[in-house]
């Protein structure tokens, strides 16, 4: 038997104490609550998307798992808490889609948005929709057009915030349709909801999980939406490649992340617990039928690939455009 060089002895002697602790925790892991950071208000689809998870985890986890909403700085404030967070296995981000514009839209963030974060989970996404109060005269996407070229910055529409690909989307199609619209950014999708409801503003553009139970309701009627057909749930609406936009399609996605260096183990059990908790019959009907949400539940590779494309992608629209933070 060849002798184990001196040296290759002595780095595993010094590495040992470093990994025992690391697997001890992952062993006894979880031993107390866990927080899932949103990173925007409460009562928007990121919100709920927490929330329908939550019971599930629980009862999966043998812990209690609660939500904590910390937003601002598009999202970045509750991100950042939970890239600086200890890599424990007790905190995680289940953000949105603005996380991939993040990097071009604040470029002197505080962390690395993918060095400080480990991918864990994609749950799934939705098409973006155009919603109004069932009172305003919009019911065509030519409709909204044809006041915004009358009346340029007079007919205005909200957003869940700056960056977003609600917002970016009104973005391309304001420099497509040659017309420009007035964006109220709000905090938070429930709060864009609210004042549309109370017809505060003319107009909002939000995922069809945030909006679809207003639609279901008659509080708000869909005008337009941004997926590449026709969801079921919105058979009726068209898309905007069917109002005369071919290729300008957004959906929403909702993500799950850890601090970078929590244990492979925890993610490993954290995603698979994740994972099953939408797979229940009732989570899952919730967001495909009320939330009318597209359920994907793909790894962290899966993940991973899906955010450098998503980065790239809307990255790009930040930067051409010059879209800046709240």
């Amino acid at each position: 038997m060849m002798p184990i060089p001196r040296r290759a002895l002595l780095a595993a002697t010094l590495a040992a104490p470093l990994v025992a602790p690391a697997v001890a925790r992952a062993q006894t892991w979880p031993s107390g609550p866990i927080r899932i950071i949103v990173p925007f208000a409460a009562g928007g689809s990121t919100d709920a998307v927490a929330r329908i998870s939550t019971p599930g985890l629980t009862q999966r986890l043998g812990v209690p798992v609660v939500v904590e909403n910390r937003s601002g700085a598009a999202g970045s404030l509750g991100t950042g808490a939970v890239a600086q967070a200890r890599p424990d296995g007790n905190t995680w981000l289940l953000t949105f889609d603005s996380h991939a514009t993040l990097p071009a839209l604040l470029p002197n963030l505080p962390f690395n948005l993918t060095q400080d974060l480990d991918p864990v989970l994609l749950i799934g996404g939705a098409p973006y929709v155009i919603a109004v109060r069932p009172d305003k005269p919009y019911r065509s996407l030519d409709d909204i057009i044809t006041a915004a070229r009358a009346a340029p910055e007079a007919v205005n529409y909200g957003s869940t915030g700056n960056g977003t690909l609600g917002h970016l989307t009104m973005v391309l199609l304001g420099a497509r349709a040659g017309v420009r619209m007035a964006h109220l950014p709000y905090r938070g999708g429930g709060l864009a909801v609210n004042d549309t409801v109370a017809g505060h503003i003319e107009m909002m553009i939000g995922s069809a999980a945030l909006v679809a139970p207003q639609i279901a309701s008659g509080n708000l009627r869909a005008v337009v939406q941004f997926g590449p057909e026709r969801l079921p749930g919105l058979s009726t609406i068209p898309t905007a490649a069917e109002s005369g936009f071919p290729g300008l399609e957004a959906e929403a996605w909702w993500g799950v992340f850890a601090p970078h260096g929590t244990p492979a183990a925890m993610q490993e059990r954290m995603g698979t617990a994740l994972a099953e908790s939408f797979r229940d019959e009732r989570v899952h009907h919730t967001m495909t039928e009320t939330q009318q949400a597209r359920v994907v539940l793909g790894g962290p590779e899966v993940l991973r690939v899906f955010l450098d494309r998503q980065i790239a992608l809307w990255g790009g629209v930040v930067q051409e455009h010059r879209v800046q933070a709240d």
